[in-house]
């Protein structure tokens, strides 16, 4: 076991992308989901929440019930696969998300966890006490808004710094992306 988790939400739809499964979607020679694994590179185990695809590091895979069930759904499933204390909980269509994000967002956990503010709360950029986390879950996770799950819990905001807060969302989003991420 070691002190630090992570859970990667990769269970969206892609609606606005025609129903492309976005973290397969490459930016910069990476893959969004493989970016966000490099962000989260020493985090054991890595629970990857969605249809799984090939990634560049080994990692567990899980879906949420039902799928397409949300990010709480999400949540609730990838929490099942972990027993670290701190897990870092993202979504996997970030590109500014990395390595040194994390460990911003690590070293500012005060009691339930913290989360990367830009001017309001990225509730799919934090980390978390993993216990505090189940203890909030609802009984029926499915359709609950993750804000009103994880804002009941006392975190620490960090100021995101310019672009780390960036996802990919639209088709001008990737076009975007990949003019202002170059290779890392």
């Amino acid at each position: 076991m070691t002190d630090f988790a992570a859970v990667l939400l990769a269970g969206g739809g892609g609606r606005r992308m025609g129903g492309v499964h976005k973290p397969a979607l490459v930016v910069a020679g990476s893959t969004l989901l493989d970016r966000c694994l490099q962000a989260v590179a020493d985090a054991s185990p890595v629970v990857v929440v969605g249809p799984s695809t090939e990634t560049a590091r080994p990692v567990r895979w899980t879906r949420e019930d039902p799928p397409g069930g949300g990010p709480v759904a999400g949540l609730a499933a990838g929490l099942k696969l972990v027993d670290a204390p701190l897990v870092a909980v993202l979504a996997t269509d970030l590109v500014g998300v990395t390595a040194k994000t994390v460990q911003r967002l690590r070293a500012a956990v005060t009691n339930d966890g913290a989360v990367l503010d830009d001017g309001h709360r990225q509730w799919l950029i934090g980390v978390w006490r993993t216990e505090a986390l189940r203890r909030v879950l609802p009984e029926d996770p499915a359709g609950a808004s993750l804000r009103s799950v994880l804002g009941a819990l006392d975190y620490a905001p960090v100021a995101a710094e310019p672009g780390e807060t960036v996802d990919v969302d639209t088709p001008a989003d990737l076009a975007r992306a990949a003019s202002q991420h170059p290779h890392r």
